[in-house]
This record gives structure tokens, C-alpha cells and sequence, in this order.
């Protein structure tokens, strides 16, 4: 069984490859900033993080879905990511310059911490004709309604629940898993695909000073990184406490992504693995 990685991010492939799975990486080509400020538009709004995350995620595993790889039409699951930090109300992306990623630093050791939002969307393109649509796995019908959002309480994946992503607007089906508390997780079904969200809440230790900081910033690695900051980096040693998967903070939540597949699509988690 076959996965594709919207994505040419190393840590998210690492993660996979960590796992026993070796992704077919390709590169989503969605214009992100231009993503995020058409459906803010829409909305007459900011997006909040769970929305945000979800949304790209989407915009990217369907942009693979529906191009050739290779001269090839996809054959097998693809799975988007998209990942924000979020201290105080704000959402935090990639800093890309020193300055700015010191201020952030700043102000995320001023609050004490923030949640890490990982949004995750698999969407199904195996060519069997028997391939079934996520909407009639099993897992999916049978699971019970959690209400509204679809949030998980921290520490569980929650079950999948199916929707209409006309209904969600310009969101489509990140709409419908946008109340999630910090902490928690949902996951929702629409038709091929299945979209989830999931949050970590990171702490951060309160005595780190500006040398530190500096020296961080110097190193470069969190100029590319949503939050200035990599838990499997330099950084670890700066975070006191995670409450959430840790693998949702360095780019995709291992465990929901099990849970998509499993549940959505009745594919086992080894089934992927590359032997």
C-alpha cells in the first residue's frame, strides 16, 4: 500500500520513515499565504488555528490527489499536513528571519507556552475498482456522534464522524473540525477523504535568557519551522512539558493519522509499512 506525501518537509518524512513507512514525496504547489487569505475574505475574518491547519492541509493532499506523479495517476492514500503555533490568540508561522523569530521567542517564553495545531487530511486514490469511499467504512457509520466540532478530550483520538463539506463553506470540511479545545482532537468523513485536527500544548521553561535565545536563532533551525521552534532539534531542551503527541509538534500526529486510516478507510497501520 502505497504513501503519498504532499509535503518535501524532512520531518514529517523522517516521521513516517521512523515508523516503517517510506512516503512518495511531492510537492503540493499550493500558494498558502494566497489559501489562507481567500477564505479569510470569505469569512470576513482571521481563521482560527484548527481551521487554518485543517484548510491546507486539505488544499494540499488534493492537490496531489488530482495531478500525476511521475507521468502516473496516483495509486494509494495521499496525505497533507499543515502545522501552527498559536501563544495567546496569535498564530505563528515559519519566521524566515532572525529578528522576527527572536521577538517570537520573546513572546512565547513571556506567556509560559502555546498549542501547537496539526492539521492532517487523507484523501483515498487506490485504483482497484473495490477501493471503498470513506463514507462506507464501517468504522465511520458506526462511530457515535461526540456533538459539535467533533473534539476529542486531550490524550484520545476521537471517533471519525461523517459530514457534508458543501456545508462547511468556503472551508468545506475544516469547517466541521474547527471546536477543538487545545489539547483535544477531531476527525470528520467526507466522501474519498478524511480530515482531522490535533493540538499539543507545549511548555516552555521559564528561566531560558537572551544569550540563549540568540544562540538558538543563530543556528538557523527555526527560520523554516512553524513556531521558531523543532522538538527533535536544539529546541527540546528549551520544552519543559508536551500534553499531546509529540509527533503532531514536529509535523504530523502519528496516532490520528493511524486512526484515519484504520477508521476511515479500514486500513491497518502495517499495511503501510515497507518491508
Amino acid at each position: 500500500m502505497r504513501l503519498y506525501l504532499a509535503s518535501t518537509s524532512p520531518a514529517r518524512r523522517a516521521l513516517l520513515a521512523q515508523t516503517g513507512i517510506e512516503p512518495v514525496l511531492v510537492a503540493p504547489g499550493v500558494d498558502e499565504d494566497a489559501a489562507v487569505a481567500a477564505a479569510a475574505t470569505s469569512l470576513g475574518r482571521d481563521l482560527t488555528g484548527p481551521e487554518l491547519v485543517a484548510m491546507l492541509a486539505v488544499a494540499k493532499a488534493s492537490a496531489v490527489a488530482d495531478a500525476p506523479v511521475d507521468g502516473s495517476a496516483v495509486d494509494g492514500f495521499v496525505f497533507g499536513g499543515d502545522s501552527a503555533f498559536e501563544v495567546d490568540g496569535v498564530l505563528y508561522g515559519k519566521p524566515h528571519d532572525p529578528e522576527v523569530a527572536r521577538d517570537r521567542w520573546r513572546q512565547m517564553l513571556a506567556a509560559g507556552g502555546g498549542t501547537l495545531w496539526s492539521g492532517h487530511c487523507v484523501v483515498d486514490r487506490r485504483q482497484a475498482a473495490d477501493a471503498p469511499d470513506a463514507l462506507d467504512a464501517p468504522d465511520v457509520l458506526d462511530a457515535p456522534d461526540p456533538g459539535p466540532g467533533g473534539a476529542g478530550r486531550a490524550g484520545t483520538v476521537p471517533p471519525v464522524r461523517t459530514v457534508d463539506a458543501s456545508g462547511g463553506g468556503p472551508l468545506g470540511a475544516a469547517a466541521f473540525v474547527a471546536g477543538v479545545a487545545p489539547g483535544g482532537s477531531a476527525m470528520v468523513a467526507d466522501g474519498d477523504q478524511v480530515v482531522a485536527v490535533d493540538s499539543a500544548v507545549l511548555t516552555f521553561a521559564d528561566d531560558m535568557s537572551p544569550a540563549e535565545i540568540d544562540a538558538y536563532v543563530a543556528t538557523g533551525e527555526p527560520l523554516e519551522v512553524a513556531g521558531a521552534f523543532t522538538i527533535d532539534g536544539r529546541a527540546a531542551a528549551y520544552i519543559t512539558r508536551i500534553d499531546g503527541a509529540p509527533s503532531a509538534v514536529v509535523g504530523l500526529s502519528l496516532p490520528v493519522l493511524r486512526a484515519m486510516l484504520l477508521r476511515g478507510f479500514g486500513i491497518a497501520w502495517h499495511d503501510l509499512w515497507a518491508l
